[in-house]
C-alpha cells in the first residue's frame, strides 16, 4: 500500500490555521508583534518588519511566499493551494469590494493577472486556468474583507478520486518550489517587458 503524506495540507484540513493567533505570519516572521486582523495585512507587515530589521527581502518574502510586489498590489502564493502554481493577486488596500477599489489598482490588478497568467503557462504548460474573485461569504471567500483574485492552473482530469472523496488535493510540488520557478519567471518577464518598451 502507497502512503501519500502532506503535512503542509494539516492545519487546513483541520481548521488549526483559525486558531491561529496572528494569521498570514508564519514562524519565520514572527519577530513581528502586531496584529491587523487580516492574513494579507499581517502577511504585508511581518515581511516588511523582517527586512526593516536586516532580513534580506528575499528571504523575508520567501517566508510569506511573497512573489513579487507592485505599485498597488502583490503576487502570492496560495498557501493552501488547489494545483501547484495557485497564486493570488492582492491589492494592497484593504478592502472587500472591486467597486470600492481606486481605479488605479483595479487596472494593476489586471495587468498582475495577465502577467500571472503568462507565467502560469510558461512554467506549468496547464491546459487551463480559472481566474477569478470570490466576493463575500456566501460567493465562497475563504478571506471576505481583503478582496484578492485567484489563478489556478488547471489541467483534463485533474480531480480525482482522493479529491473528490477524501477532500484532499495531492500536490507533487512543494510550495518552497513553487516560489522558486514563480519567481524567477516573474523575473524574467518584467525583464523582457523592459527590453521591449520603446520608451
Amino acid at each position: 500500500m502507497d502512503r501519500l503524506w502532506t503535512p503542509w495540507r494539516y492545519a487546513y484540513v483541520t481548521g488549526a490555521q483559525t486558531s491561529m493567533t496572528r494569521p498570514g505570519v508564519p514562524e519565520a516572521l514572527a519577530g513581528w508583534h502586531g496584529d491587523l486582523h487580516c492574513v494579507f495585512c499581517n502577511m504585508l507587515a511581518a515581511v516588511d518588519y523582517a527586512i526593516a530589521h536586516g532580513m534580506p527581502q528575499a528571504e523575508a518574502e520567501a517566508a510569506a511566499y511573497i512573489l513579487e510586489r507592485g505599485k498597488t498590489c502583490f503576487l502570492v502564493l496560495n498557501a493552501f493551494p488547489y494545483n501547484n502554481g495557485h497564486l493570488m493577486v492582492v491589492p494592497y488596500a484593504h478592502e472587500a469590494s472591486l467597486a470600492a477599489l481606486p481605479a488605479a489598482t483595479a487596472t494593476e490588478m489586471m495587468q498582475q493577472t495577465r502577467r500571472s497568467e503568462r507565467v502560469l503557462r510558461a512554467v506549468y504548460h496547464p491546459g487551463g486556468l480559472n481566474l477569478g474573485l470570490n466576493l463575500g461569504d456566501s460567493a465562497g471567500a475563504g478571506v471576505a474583507h481583503h478582496l484578492h483574485l485567484h489563478a489556478v492552473p488547471r489541467w483534463s482530469a485533474d480531480t480525482n478520486f482522493i479529491s473528490v472523496l477524501g477532500e484532499t488535493r495531492v500536490l507533487p510540488e512543494m510550495l518552497s518550489e513553487s516560489w522558486r520557478r514563480l519567481r524567477a519567471a516573474l523575473a524574467a518577464d518584467r525583464a523582457e517587458d523592459a527590453a521591449n518598451d520603446p520608451t
